[in-house]
């Protein structure tokens, strides 16, 4: 069965967040899919089904569960059937409780995916241990269908964070962000020319990923409270991994958000399953 990995969310390999990814035209049996998931060891595994050549249905797996939404993978599927199985610039994945996922190729290689805003609300009442486990201060706490989002008071503070992953871990299937909106003192990469909105990262430890490089479905709740702070309807997102990844979002009607990025092929093969 042929297997590919992506380099999702990046202009050059090893940067961005790897995927793997997997099309057939059926289901495979879910501990197979969940097997392969533990053996390629990446932040997620996507399994993809083809209904046409322009609708597909997607699901997506960590090392140890299955999880019900993945941006970069899916940016990494949409490369991968954009290569290799439709013609189309333009396909829906059906996504349980999700609805359609809308995913849209341009000329440059840009993949622009539309997704539902997870929107996230402030909340005081939080755990201790959200405190206990991070190390730096932080201004406000949101919460959303998938995680606690802390608010920093720089991006020097995102970027030296180190959390204890173990108390991060107690939360169970909340995962936790960490973000603060962009400043020009702090320089995030090589890149002169490179501008941010807001700068990100996500650990996910009870998910077995501690830190995950790059995290699609974390912004569409990240980049909505940003573009509400900043009274913009268009960022740029950066999460700052050690491999790092830019996210070009962009906030549409209807509760949708678009969020954008580049992908790298780094290998397909076989394997024998």
């Amino acid at each position: 069965m042929k297997i590919y990995q992506v380099d999702a969310f990046s202009h050059e390999l090893f940067k961005g967040n790897p995927a793997a990814v997997l099309v057939s035209k059926t289901w495979l049996a879910d501990d197979l899919m969940q097997n392969i998931a533990l053996e390629n060891n990446l932040s997620e595994t996507a399994f993809v089904k083809m209904i046409d050549a322009e609708n597909f249905e997607i699901r997506w797996f960590t090392p140890t569960t299955e999880v019900d939404f993945c941006g970069h993978a899916t940016l990494a599927s949409s490369f991968v059937l954009f290569k290799d199985y439709t013609e189309a610039k333009t396909i829906q994945f059906h996504v349980k409780n999700l609805g359609i996922f809308t995913v849209q190729q341009q000329q440059d290689g840009k993949i622009c995916m539309n997704f539902p805003i997870r929107a996230a609300q402030q909340v005081t009442d939080y755990p201790d241990i959200l405190r206990q486990a991070l190390t730096k201060p932080f201004k406000n706490v949101y919460i959303n269908a998938q995680a606690y989002i802390v608010e920093y008071e720089s991006v020097q503070d995102v970027l030296d964070e180190q959390p204890n992953l173990e108390l991060l871990k107690q939360l169970g299937q909340l995962r936790t962000a960490i973000t603060a909106q962009s400043s020009d003192d702090v320089a995030i990469t090589a890149s002169k020319n490179a501008q941010y909105d807001c700068v990100s990262r996500y650990f996910a430890p009870a998910m077995g990923i501690a830190e995950d490089p790059v995290t699609g479905s974390i912004h569409t709740a990240i980049a909505p409270l940003w573009a509400e702070k900043l009274q913009q309807t268009e960022l740029v997102a950066y999460q700052a991994s050690a491999r790092g990844g830019i996210l070009y979002c962009k906030m549409l009607p209807n509760g949708r958000i678009e969020i954008s990025g580049y992908a790298q092929l780094y290998l397909q093969g076989e394997i024998m399953i």
